[in-house]
C-alpha cells in the first residue's frame, strides 16, 4: 500500500462555532486545498497547499509549532492524540476541503483516537467512499450558485445520497445575493434524500465586501425550508464573536 503524506495548514483545539454542535470542544485539523472558490471564503490561504504548517502543542494554550509539510500519517496522529488527552467531542477535519488529500485521510483516521468529524463542501463524493467507514458525522455545506458562480447540484445529490449513511447535517450559507430559486432547489434536493436530515441556514459574515443578510428574509428563508423539512435552524458563525480560531 503506497504510503501518504498530508498538507496540513494548522492543528489546533478550540470551540466548534458553525453548525449543528455549536458550543462543541474539537481538535481542528485544517488540511491545505480546495477545490472551489467561495465569494466568503474565511480562510483563502488553505486554498493550496503550503509550505509549513502550525501544530498546537498543549490543548488550547495556543503554544504553537511549526512543521514542514508534506507531515507523515503517524506523526500527524501522535500530534493530534496528544491534543486529545483533554477531553474533546471530537476531530473535525477541515480546510480548505479536506477530501481533497482523502487518500492519506482514509490512512490517518484509524490511528485517531477519538469520533471523526468531517467538514466538506459535499462536492467529492467518490473521495467521500475512501474515507466514510471512518467517519462518524458530516457537515455537508451546499454551495449555492450565486456564491461559488458555478452549478454542482449533481455533485451535491451523489454527495449526500452516500454521506445520509451516517449522521449527516448540512449547512447552507445565504448572502444579500441568494435568490429564492437556487434556495428552494437546495431545500428540495435535502428533502428528496431525507426529510428529517437537519438544515442549518447561516446567514454569511460580511467579510470580502460580501452583501450581508436582513433579519426579515432570515425569517423568510427558514419559513420556505420548513415547508419540506422537519429540522430547519438559523445559526450564524460563532466563534467569530467569542474570538476563537
Amino acid at each position: 500500500m503506497v504510503s501518504h503524506k498530508l498538507n496540513i495548514v494548522e492543528v489546533f483545539s478550540s470551540i466548534q462555532g458553525e453548525g449543528e454542535f455549536v458550543g462543541y470542544r474539537q481538535v481542528f485539523v485544517r488540511l491545505a486545498g480546495c477545490n472551489l472558490e467561495c465569494d466568503f471564503c474565511d480562510t483563502p490561504s488553505s486554498r493550496t497547499n503550503v509550505i509549513e504548517g502550525q501544530i498546537e502543542m498543549t490543548a488550547g494554550k495556543r503554544d504553537f509549532m511549526t512543521v514542514k509539510n508534506p507531515i507523515s500519517i503517524m506523526d500527524l496522529s501522535n500530534y493530534i492524540n496528544k491534543l486529545l488527552i483533554v477531553p474533546h467531542h471530537s476531530v473535525s477535519f477541515t480546510g480548505g476541503e479536506p477530501l481533497c488529500q482523502a487518500e492519506g485521510i482514509a490512512q490517518l483516521l484509524p490511528h485517531i483516537k477519538g469520533r471523526i468529524y468531517l467538514e466538506t463542501n459535499g462536492t467529492l463524493p467518490e473521495k467521500l467512499k475512501l474515507v466514510l467507514p471512518h467517519i462518524h458525522i458530516v457537515s455537508m455545506d451546499i454551495k449555492l450558485p450565486s456564491i461559488i458562480h458555478q452549478d454542482v447540484w449533481q455533485q451535491h445529490r451523489q454527495f449526500l445520497s452516500i454521506a445520509n449513511a451516517c449522521s449527516t447535517f448540512v449547512k447552507i450559507v445565504v448572502t444579500g445575493k441568494t435568490n429564492k430559486m437556487e434556495f428552494q432547489k437546495a431545500v428540495e434536493l435535502i428533502a428528496a434524500i431525507d426529510q428529517k436530515i437537519p438544515l442549518i441556514i447561516q446567514p454569511v459574515t460580511p467579510i470580502h465586501d460580501c452583501e450581508g443578510v436582513t433579519p426579515d428574509m432570515m425569517l423568510l428563508w427558514q419559513e420556505q425550508a420548513l415547508i419540506f423539512l422537519t429540522d430547519v435552524r438559523v445559526i450564524p458563525q460563532t466563534h467569530k464573536f467569542m474570538g476563537q480560531l
